[in-house]
């Protein structure tokens, strides 16, 4: 999956495609002089020419260094002018996000990331989120000590250092080396709180599971997810109502976690009224989707509840049915009567669901 980054501020593109002229390449010359001396302006111009320009983000990259160097400026306004200037420049451009590692920047970057000032943490968190998304840096930044202040704005930030910070967490755990270093710093309960306060269908909702079911092959991340109250619920709910690709980490997530230990974990995945989801997503998911979900019902076919608590067609029956029987020539309408029983057989499932998700709202 490619690894996401910062998207750049909105206006006109009308000279990302234009020739360079004589004197275009002079100003932008004396544009970098001018950050080299410090010029703060210097360095929103560098924002301001860099937001929609792919050409410009290319002819001025011997501004890096310089604005790597005002980062650590005391003057009013240089910092963030820097990082803004610098977060422009290492949107879609590998090499400026190679660049700007290699000059410096993660020392005061991380400074940022544990500034009172809000605004500065979240341009921050999100020039980390930028620079994460290159292979290259990954191992860098991991090895920065970034992976820990990143967890802490997960918990402390506004809205979009949180939403930020998710994405560059998700970016940094591709490194597979990463992911016991992000579960010691204690990460679920503020991605589970993140999960409950946003959509289900969100971009973040999406990396938000894909972390997850990443974390939850540790024995550590699922004692986390179930010992935080509405944990293994709010993952149902992205389940149920996320997008496709959110669903698919979400039944990956439920999956991983009965596959470690079937016997402890099913009836915690029932419980939260999994099932009609499930079903849902053998007909509608992605095809990764319809094979998880078709191995996770498998493995809660076994009902907990007593026979008699059940019609004659039985929760077991009726998923054995669909696991031998989705994939036939009467796809939709096979799938339609049988996600209709098990509507119906999973009552006492569902109305437990809706009574734990009305106590948690």
């Amino acid at each position: 999956m490619e690894s996401p980054e910062a998207s750049p501020s909105r206006e006109a593109t009308a000279t990302a495609t234009a020739p360079e002229r004589p004197s275009e390449a002079v100003a932008l010359r004396a544009l970098v002089d001018r950050v080299r001396a410090g010029e703060v302006d210097a360095a929103r111009e560098v924002r301001r020419l860099t937001r929609a320009s792919s050409r410009h983000r290319r002819k001025l990259a011997a501004a890096v260094e310089p604005l790597v160097a005002m980062l650590r400026s005391a003057a009013p306004g240089a910092g963030e002018a820097a990082l803004l200037a610098l977060l422009n420049l290492a949107v879609r451009d590998e090499r400026n996000k190679t660049k700007i590692v290699d000059a410096g920047a993660l020392e005061p970057l991380l400074g940022y990331l544990q500034s009172s000032d809000l605004n500065l943490q979240e341009y921050a968190t999100a020039a980390l989120l930028t620079l994460s998304a290159s292979s290259t840096n990954k191992p860098i930044i991991s090895a920065s000590g970034a992976i820990p202040l990143l967890v802490k704005v997960l918990k402390e930030g506004n809205p979009q250092a949180k939403n930020d910070s998710v994405m560059a967490l998700y970016n940094l755990s591709t490194v597979t080396d990463n992911l016991q270093t992000i579960l010691s710093v204690q990460p679920i309960p503020p991605l589970i709180e993140l999960l409950k306060s946003g959509k289900r269908s969100s971009k973040t909702a999406d990396k938000c599971c894909a972390l997850l079911e990443s974390l939850l092959v540790f024995d550590q991340g699922r004692v986390a997810l179930t010992s935080e109250e509405g944990g293994v619920l709010t993952i149902v709910e992205v389940l149920e109502e996320g997008s496709l690709q959110g669903r698919e980490h979400a039944v990956g997530a439920l999956l991983t976690m009965c596959e470690s230990d079937r016997n402890k974990y099913r009836d915690i995945i029932l419980n939260e009224g999994a099932i009609p989801g499930l079903l849902e997503l053998t007909v509608h998911g992605t095809p990764k989707s319809r094979v998880k979900a078709h191995v996770l019902l498998g493995l809660l076919r076994n009902s907990p509840y007593s026979r008699s608590k059940l019609q004659s067609d039985t929760l077991e029956n009726i998923v054995s049915n669909i696991a031998s029987q989705i994939d036939g020539e009467d796809h939709g309408g096979k799938a339609k009567k049988m996600l209709a029983e098990m509507v119906k057989v999973s009552m006492e499932q569902s109305l437990r669901h809706l009574q734990h998700r009305a106590s948690f709202a």
